[in-house]
Formats: C-alpha cells, structure tokens, sequence
C-alpha cells in the first residue's frame, strides 16, 4: 500500500508532466519541404540564434505544400528538456504569401500580415533559442504545419492552447532537426 501511495504522490505528477504533447494527435506525413539558409539539417545551431549569442530567430524557408493550405504555423521545441518537452517559439497564421522569414522576427504578440506568436516555455512571446545546460548538447525541432483555416486565435497561447487549435486542421507537415550544446 506504501509503495502505491509514493508512485501516486511523487512519480506519477512528474510522468504526466514528461508526457506533455509536443505533437498533435492526427498522423500527418511529413512533405512540406522545411529548412534554414543559416545551417542545415542535423547541424549545429550557430550560437547567434541560441540564447548564449543574440537569441534571434533563424531565416526558415519552405514549400511543397497542399494546395488546400490557408495557413502555416511553426514551433521549436527541444524534445531533450527534462522532465517534458521544451517549447522555444510558437508563431502561426502565417500568410500564404509566405515562403520564409528572413532572421529576427520581433517579439510581439502581433506581427505584419496579422500573424501571431504564443509565449513559449521561459515565459516570453516569440523566439528564445536555445539554453541547454553546461555540458549538455539537446536536439531542437522545427516544424511547420500546413493548415486548413487561419487558426484567428489570440497572441500569447501556450503550446497546450495551439496544439489543441491546430489539431483537425492539419494537412502537411515539415520538420527539420539541429543540436545545440557544449
């Protein structure tokens, strides 16, 4: 009886917070074509867009996507963070004007073309890049998301708030990974 009331009381807050959703729960195929002009797949993110160097976000540049898309949606997340899933930026109903985002996107709730950002997991709207422990080295994934709807969602959300607002809406997808860390 002990050792079931230990689990419940200590190991199972900190199971359920590692299993926070980083995804949404439709299976959709990665076939947007999704990258960065600063560093490539698998690669070492420069430290100018970590939070050790100037903490800006990256260019990203995409394409292959459905023709149904009304809008796109990014967010970073460092899968490696413990004990969950670390969100570093949110940013959705981007135009589909849109093809990439040149680096420094501000950090405001609202940007041109009425696109949006959420509050990412230091607390902060917009990008912080990332900030792995000494002596760690984390894998960071950027994804995009095709959508079928402008999501019209306010500013500020968390990623619990977006992935509930993305999922149904879903047509493609594109990911790429890079590392951070000494």
């Amino acid at each position: 009886m002990r050792k079931v009331l230990i689990f419940s009381v200590i190991v199972m807050p900190l199971f359920l917070s590692a299993c926070k959703a980083i995804t949404p729960t439709e299976n959709v195929k990665d076939t947007i074509l999704f990258s960065s002009s600063a560093f490539n797949n698998l690669e070492k993110i420069p430290v100018k867009y970590t939070g050790y160097g100037d903490d800006v976000s990256p260019p990203l540049h995409w394409s292959n996507f459905p023709l149904e898309t009304q809008s796109f949606a990014i967010v970073m997340d460092d899968p490696d963070a413990w004990p969950a899933t670390f969100t570093h930026w949110i940013i959705f109903d981007i135009p589909l004007n849109k093809s990439g985002f040149t680096e420094e996107i501000p950090q405001d709730l609202t940007l041109q073309d009425s696109l949006k950002q959420g509050r990412n997991d230091f607390g902060n709207i917009g990008y912080n890049g990332p900030r792995p422990p000494s002596g760690q080295t984390h894998y960071y994934m950027f994804t995009i998301y095709a959508l079928d709807k402008v999501l019209g969602i306010e500013g500020g959300v968390s990623i619990q708030g977006f992935l509930k607002a993305i999922n149904g809406h879903i047509l493609a997808k594109g990911t790429f990974v890079d590392l951070y860390g000494d």
